[in-house]
């Protein structure tokens, strides 16, 4: 385990989605970003081709002085100044001045995270479609079993393994098409300078903006600093998704009770003092993230409300949720992957 990984997270993290949304590749995105823009600003002819090459080269290989963004993020509220200084004293001169020419930290930030949300993306619907197979699988061994429905938490009415699984798996088949399909919409360049509405670069901008989106393989936008309509309209959907897989968690947590036993775990949890038990652990995690992540999401919706052209709470309230949604969607996903494999639908059963 990494050492700056806790306990908690191995049973709640995500080590791969930590590591897509961390610092490292944060830095490393905004870096990319930079060199991005000196080559979108060259090609519409607001800087010089010679300093978008000095730009590109000065910038390879570049490592960070960690103490130094720290500090300047204390200093800042923001990372990027302490990192553009850090980039300008890379570059050989005259072409220093050319990085970051025009922009603002937001348009880096928002832009480097763009691009770490397109290596994200996909890992997510990777893993459901892997979850949509296994829940297909465990259908085509036991869906025509009879099992009771329960209403209210009372016996109901006698049905099949299959109406059971339908219930889990009609919202993530419609989860997985908007994830899909949500690229073009939400993966777009932000561009628009100190005050959002590319005045700082002169005559150039929506040239420079069109250069940046085919540069970064992103969509073309009108900057949308104090608009997070799209961003937290994500959110939400995670937030969906892990809301479904904690009703798959509910489900199984209930249906294995002993009294029930309408479901049978492989390699639940033990514990310390009932060598008996079989614990649940992966359904109860479930259900404890889609209320963390519910939760998450309402905070994430105040952050929609910014000041005029910018707030720094507002954006701040961003930072500190946004990435734990992802991570505690990516940990649903996993377990949910590994609580399938866990499950089965004893023949005998008919609670």
């Amino acid at each position: 385990m990494s050492p700056h990984r806790t306990l908690l997270d191995a049973l709640a993290g995500d080590e791969e989605i930590e590591t897509l949304l961390g610092d490292p590749a944060q830095i490393a995105a905004m870096v990319h970003v930079e060199q991005a823009l000196a080559r979108a600003e060259a090609e519409a002819g607001m800087i010089a081709a010679d300093a978008a090459t000095a730009i590109e080269t000065g910038l390879a290989g570049f490592t960070p002085d960690w103490a130094d963004l720290a500090a300047g993020m204390a200093r800042d509220g923001v990372v990027i100044p302490a990192l553009v200084a850090q980039l300008r004293r890379r570059v050989a001169a005259p072409h220093a001045e050319a990085v970051h020419k025009g922009a603002t930290s937001q348009d880096i930030i928002d832009t480097a995270l763009m691009l770490q949300l397109a290596a994200v993306i996909p890992v997510l619907t990777d893993r459901l479609t892997s979850l949509l197979d296994a829940l297909d699988g465990l259908n085509g061994r036991h869906g025509a079993q009879v099992m009771m429905a329960h209403t209210r938490m009372q016996r109901a009415l006698p049905y099949t393994v299959a109406a059971k699984l339908a219930t889990w798996v009609a919202p993530l088949r419609r989860t997985l098409a908007e994830l899909r399909a949500i690229r073009p919409s939400l993966l777009v360049v932000q561009l628009g300078g100190p005050i959002g509405d590319r005045s700082s670069f002169g005559s150039h901008g929506d040239a420079v903006a069109r250069a940046l989106a085919k540069q970064l393989d992103l969509g073309l936008a009108e900057p949308w600093h104090s608009a997070r309509d799209q961003l937290i309209g994500f959110a939400s959907l995670l937030s969906l998704l892990s809301g479904t897989l904690g009703k798959l968690g509910a489900d199984v947590a209930i249906l294995a009770q002993n009294e029930i036993g309408a479901i049978a775990i492989a390699g639940g949890g033990g514990s310390s003092s009932m060598a008996h038990k079989s614990n649940p652990v992966n359904a109860e995690v479930l259900v404890a993230l889609a209320r963390h992540n519910a939760g998450l999401v309402g905070t994430l919706h105040q952050s929609m409300v910014h000041e005029n052209e910018r707030s720094g709470a507002a954006w701040t309230l961003e930072w500190l949720t946004f990435p734990r949604i992802v991570i505690a969607t990516g940990a649903s996903l996993r377990l949910a992957r590994l609580l399938v494999d866990q499950i089965d639908f004893p023949a005998s059963a008919s609670s």
